[in-house]
């Protein structure tokens, strides 16, 4: 349940590993929604979210599409390589939320997935309504918790 509300998800984490790279454009022409995933400890892996972000928009033939972007990792905060203000700067420019997790420690995960469900949730609810791309131009760039109406379920988050 998020926001009283039965949310079915058909997770698909593919760690941006390359034996996934053939398959990765029709994983994303059926998701509904992206948790883009990189390591606080890791350059390479936040630079790589802009290159999964284009790619998701590309095969969506969109200029918006529900993402939540993720710094994991936060429990390693003395080995850090990428600021959370980057982080946030990153969600800001995709017109996406952001937030912050441990899977190590269980922080954030949850609400991760249940903002990126919120996000589609949006989304869908805007597509109805005939106003593509009105839910990105009116959301926060960071991670906030609300409880809004909701439109549907969601089958498909992916975790890039």
């Amino acid at each position: 349940m998020i926001d009283e509300e039965v949310a079915l998800l058909d997770v698909l984490d593919t760690a941006g590993q390359e034996e996934y790279s053939a398959m990765r454009e029709q994983y994303m022409r059926t998701g509904e929604g992206f948790l883009l995933v990189y390591s606080i400890t890791s350059r390479n892996s936040f630079d790589e979210i802009g290159t999964f972000h284009q790619q998701i928009l590309r095969v969506k033939d969109k200029d918006y599409f529900p993402v939540v972007v993720v710094a994991n990792k936060a429990d390693l905060e003395h080995e850090r390589q990428v600021g959370t203000h980057e982080g946030r700067e990153l969600a800001k420019h995709f017109g996406s939320r952001f937030i912050e997790t441990s899977a190590k420690q269980r922080l954030n995960v949850d609400e991760a997935f249940h903002e990126l469900v919120r996000e589609i949730r949006r989304y869908n609810k805007e597509q109805a309504a005939g106003r593509p791309g009105a839910a990105a131009a009116s959301q926060p760039a960071q991670f906030q918790e609300e409880h809004n109406d909701s439109a549907g379920c969601c089958t498909g988050c992916v975790i890039l």
